[in-house]
């Protein structure tokens, strides 16, 4: 490996603000996400100075800059960069780092610091940064030497790409940002371009042994959370799939690991996204082979669909995962994409597998599912409800569109409903740990990573609150996104736990009701207001045509009163 050209100004000795801007350059990063603050000022200097080719978007908040670069990172594939000053903007830039790390995506939150000639002399926005991200990240370490960046931005770029992707953290500190840098350390790995940068081969023992399991099987079942997608491995899925014709389930973020046209594909599981009929195959299964995928509380039901005692086979990346939750017969660690070609090659493909009663329960289940919600989807019902905001999308977006949902009201419809016709990552939803006031911001990294698609955000009205300062963002940017609110002026997902499972003792989870569009419309970005079920469809018509960022306020059914997709609420 050998380092590439320098770009800006020639020196022999560039400081660690300008080293880093050349690192991250060479590491293929086009767009840095962040916000401004004085630790910064050397590194904000640098990328002002030097040509580098990269973009840096100015976000309004850290939290959503790192909510900007995780979105950027999942529909690139490609590490998303995002960064903040030290102090307030180290914890405000939290909630996106653990989300990301949890969802196993490659993000790099770089935090400028305090210079460490400044440490426990009570400096102004002091932490123990290290010690704030430990838990939070993959990787994390302080620059405490300009000599240390090129190495541990390396280090950084292998943690985050190989194994279960995730999040990385750098502290780089103000004196850190002045100091030389030898330039022939500029170096860096091209194999950290892309993720995953290194792909783990399974076991040759553990596929024939899984493989063996799967030809006996009579009722086998494919289960694929996001691991599938992370690793591009939907053609080889969609192989397996087919030679042993089994049915595919996934998790809410393995959807785009099958099409949903596939007559194999059965839809989102769980007790979100996961409906009575979905289950019921799960339930019919013999084997299941997990493919990428926890086998969490969401996607289990809290380990009770699959049941206890059904064979289980596992492939991950992460070897913490396998046989964590279920009694595994046998654990496949390896890169997705590698151990499904593995085991397609190895099953014994069984005579007409799209012909058989698999293809034949899953159409079965899947019309049973759709005839409940086509109906509600028809309805002509004031406040509208939130089926027919889904059917209306499902009939207005173009197949390669991103959507972008917020969880309370349109994760587990939208998971649930919406009808993908092609494979990779189109939905995006922070399942990790379900942070509102994420759709707004993440919306804009998906635009700017993927500025062909069409991109659309859903989100409630609780979320938009907590988030609407980034439309100044979308608009100055002129990103061409749809925003679409789902008004029902409380935070629905409380209040509905809180009618299932506490006698209607509803406290402190409503609020007033705002006019969402003329809020959007004082940022500048065209929006209307919909009320009537008639008017719904020509407005996001209109929205999803128009120049610039648009917004379509919706007064929905309140999620309490509706029949949401969620388990514990249809019990």
């Amino acid at each position: 490996m050998t380092a590439t050209p320098a770009s800006g100004p020639s020196t022999n000795r560039p400081s660690g603000a300008e080293a880093m801007v050349r690192l991250l350059s060479r590491q293929g990063v086009t767009h840095i996400f962040g916000l401004c603050g004085d630790t910064s000022l050397p590194f904000y200097d640098a990328l002002a100075r030097l040509d580098h080719g990269m973009r840096h978007v100015l976000a309004r908040d850290e939290r959503s800059a790192a909510y900007m670069a995780d979105a950027f990172a999942r529909v690139t594939g490609r590490v998303g960069v995002c960064e903040g000053p030290s102090g307030g903007g180290a914890t405000y830039i939290l909630p996106g780092v653990v989300e990301a790390n949890e969802s196993s995506v490659p993000l790099l939150a770089i935090t400028t610091d305090i210079a460490t000639s400044s440490r426990g002399r009570f400096t102004l926005t002091e932490l123990d940064q290290k010690a704030l991200f430990r838990p939070l990240t993959k990787w994390n370490a302080v620059i405490e030497r300009a000599a240390m960046l090129p190495d541990l931005l390396r280090r950084a770029f292998a943690e985050m790409t190989s194994g279960r992707p995730g999040a990385a953290h750098l502290a780089f500190p103000y004196d850190v940002q002045r100091e030389p840098v030898d330039e022939t350390a500029l170096w860096i790995d091209p194999a950290t371009l892309q993720v995953p940068s290194r792909r783990i081969a399974p076991d040759a023992a553990a596929i024939e042994a899984a493989a063996a399991a799967l030809s006996a099987a009579a009722h086998p079942i494919l289960i694929c959370g996001g691991g599938v997608v992370i690793a591009g491995a939907e053609a080889e899925l969609t192989r397996l799939a087919e030679r042993l014709g089994a049915p595919v389930a996934t998790t809410i973020s393995g959807q785009g690991s099958i099409a949903d046209t596939h007559p194999l594909a059965l839809g989102v599981v769980g007790s979100n996204g996961g409906t009575p009929e979905t289950r019921s195959v799960v339930d019919a299964a013999d084997l299941v082979l997990f493919v990428g995928c926890r086998a969490g509380s969401v996607t289990t039901e809290r380990w009770r669909h699959p049941a206890p005692g059904v064979r289980i086979l596992h492939i991950d990346a992460d070897p913490a995962v396998l046989g964590a939750c279920y009694p595994t017969e046998t654990g496949i660690l390896g890169d997705a994409k590698l151990a499904l070609a593995a085991l397609a090659d190895a099953v014994d493909p069984r005579p007409k597998p799209l012909a058989n009663g698999s293809a034949q329960t899953v159409a079965a289940a899947k019309r049973r599912k759709f005839a409940a919600f086509d109906a509600l989807a028809a309805s002509d019902e004031r406040p509208i409800r939130p089926e027919r905001v889904v059917a209306t999308l499902n009939r207005l977006l173009p197949e390669d569109a991103v959507l972008v949902c917020d969880p309370g009201t349109p994760c587990p419809y939208f998971s649930a409903f919406f009808r993908w016709r092609v494979t990779g990552r189109h939905f995006i939803s922070n399942r990790a740990h379900g942070a509102l006031g994420y759709a707004l911001p993440a919306v804009a990294g998906a635009q700017i990573g993927r500025p062909q698609a069409k991109c659309v955000a859903v989100m409630g009205d609780g979320s938009f609150a907590m988030a609407c300062g980034e439309m100044e963002t979308l608009l100055r940017h002129r990103l061409p996104v749809t925003l679409v609110v789902l008004s029902n002026a409380s935070f629905g997902w409380i209040k509905a736990g809180q009618r299932t499972g506490f006698a209607s003792r509803f406290y402190s989870v409503d609020f007033g009701r705002t006019d969402h569009a003329r809020v959007a419309e004082a940022f500048g970005l065209k929006a209307w207001r919909v009320e009537d079920p008639a008017a719904l469809e020509p407005a996001l018509k209109a929205a999803l045509a128009a120049d610039g960022p648009t917004l379509v306020d919706i007064l929905v059914q309140p999620l309490e009163e509706a029949r949401a997709p969620v388990s514990e609420w249809i019990a």
